[in-house]
C-alpha cells in the first residue's frame, strides 16, 4: 500500500491531483471530499467520493490531504481547520498575505501533531526555490519574475464574484520590452505595471452595468489596480470557443555580477511553458504530498513552505539511486 491521499475539493485542480496520483506508483487515492453533491462527481480511480462534512471520520485512513479549494477565500479557512486532523498540502498563492497564512496553519498543525506545506505550486512554489537558489549564488543582482502569457485561475476566479459576471478568463501578459532589457542584463528598475499587462474577457448578464464591472475588476487591489488592465465583453459562445483551456507559464530571471569590480555579468532563467496550469500545479502538489508525508514520518510537525523541504523528499527515488542518476 502506498501513501494514502485524500483530496479536499473537486474542481480542475482536483481532477489534476487524480491524473498525478494515477502516476505514482507509490501513491493511493483512498478518498474525495466535495461540497457538491458527491452523486455528481465521477471519478476515474474509484476513490469514494464523500460529503465534506465527513472528513473528521476518515482521520486514520488518509496520510496526507491535498487540498484543491476553489478560490483564494477558501484555503484560509480550510487550511487551518484541516490541518489539526491531517498532514496537508495547500496551494495558498496570495504572496502579500503568505505570512498571515502561515502563522494561522503553523499554530493548528502543531496542536495536532501534523505537517502542514503551503503555497506549494509554481509560483509560489518552484519559482520561489529558484529565486533562492539564484540569490544565494549570485548575491549581487536583481531578481525579476514575468508571468504568462496564461491565464491567471486566481484573478480569473476574482473577476466571477463581481455582481453581474456570468463567466470570464483573465490573462496575464509580459510586456515583451521589458522581458527583453532583461535577457540583456539592462538591469532595468521596473514596476508591476512595467512588467505585466492583464487583459480580460469577461461574460456579463445583459442587465448588468459594464461600466460598473469593468471599473470594479480595474480598480481591484492586489489584482488589477496596479496594472495596465483591458477588458472586452464576449458572448458565453465566445468564451467557451476561444478561451477554453487554461495555458500558463513563465521566468524567473536573476541578473547578477561577479569579479573584484562586478566585470563579469551572469543571467539564470527558469522558465516554464504549461499547456494546462492546473494540471501542472496538481503534479506539484502530489510531490509535495510524499514530502509532507516523509517529514511527518521524522516525527516534524507545524508549518513549512518549499523552502523548507529538502529536494530529495519529493522523489519516489531511493537517495543512492538519486545520486548515481542526478548527481
Amino acid at each position: 500500500m502506498g501513501i494514502r491521499i485524500g483530496i479536499f475539493g473537486y474542481g480542475n485542480l482536483g481532477r489534476g491531483v487524480e491524473c498525478a496520483i494515477r502516476q505514482n506508483q507509490d501513491m493511493e487515492l483512498v478518498a474525495i471530499f466535495t461540497r457538491r453533491d458527491p452523486a455528481s462527481v465521477q471519478t476515474i480511480g474509484g476513490a469514494p467520493v464523500l460529503s465534506a462534512d465527513s472528513v473528521e471520520r476518515m482521520t486514520e485512513s488518509i496520510d496526507v490531504m491535498i487540498l484543491c479549494g476553489g478560490s483564494a477565500k477558501d484555503l484560509p479557512v480550510q487550511t487551518p481547520m484541516l490541518a489539526r486532523l491531517f498532514n496537508v498540502v495547500d496551494s495558498f498563492d496570495t504572496h502579500a498575505r503568505i505570512p498571515e497564512h502561515f502563522a494561522n496553519v503553523d499554530s493548528e498543525a502543531k496542536n495536532g501533531g501534523k505537517v502542514a506545506l503551503i503555497s506549494v505550486g509554481w509560483d509560489p512554489g518552484l519559482f520561489s526555490l529558484n529565486r533562492l537558489y539564484a540569490a544565494a549564488i549570485l548575491p549581487e543582482g536583481t531578481d525579476y519574475t514575468f508571468w504568462g502569457k496564461g491565464v491567471s485561475q486566481g484573478h480569473s476566479d476574482a473577476i466571477r464574484r463581481i455582481e453581474g459576471v456570468l463567466d470570464a478568463k483573465q490573462y496575464t501578459i509580459p510586456v515583451e520590452e521589458a522581458l527583453r532589457a532583461v535577457r540583456a542584463g539592462e538591469d532595468p528598475v521596473l514596476t508591476a505595471r512595467q512588467k505585466h499587462l492583464r487583459e480580460c474577457f469577461v461574460v456579463a448578464d445583459e442587465n448588468a452595468d459594464r461600466e460598473r464591472i469593468e471599473r470594479e475588476i480595474c480598480e481591484m487591489p492586489h489584482y488589477f489596480a496596479n496594472y495596465d488592465t483591458t477588458v472586452h465583453f464576449i458572448s458565453m459562445e465566445e468564451l467557451q470557443r476561444d478561451h477554453k483551456g487554461i495555458p500558463h507559464g513563465g521566468s524567473v530571471i536573476r541578473c547578477g555580477k561577479t569579479g573584484e569590480n562586478g566585470e563579469n555579468r551572469h543571467i539564470v532563467e527558469y522558465n516554464l511553458k504549461l499547456d494546462s496550469n492546473p494540471e501542472f500545479t496538481a503534479s506539484v502538489l502530489v510531490a509535495y504530498a510524499r514530502a509532507a508525508f516523509r517529514m511527518s514520518c521524522e516525527g516534524q510537525t507545524g508549518c513549512k513552505t518549499v523552502l523548507d523541504v529538502p529536494p530529495a523528499y519529493l522523489s519516489a527515488c531511493a537517495p543512492d539511486e538519486l545520486r548515481s542518476k542526478l548527481l
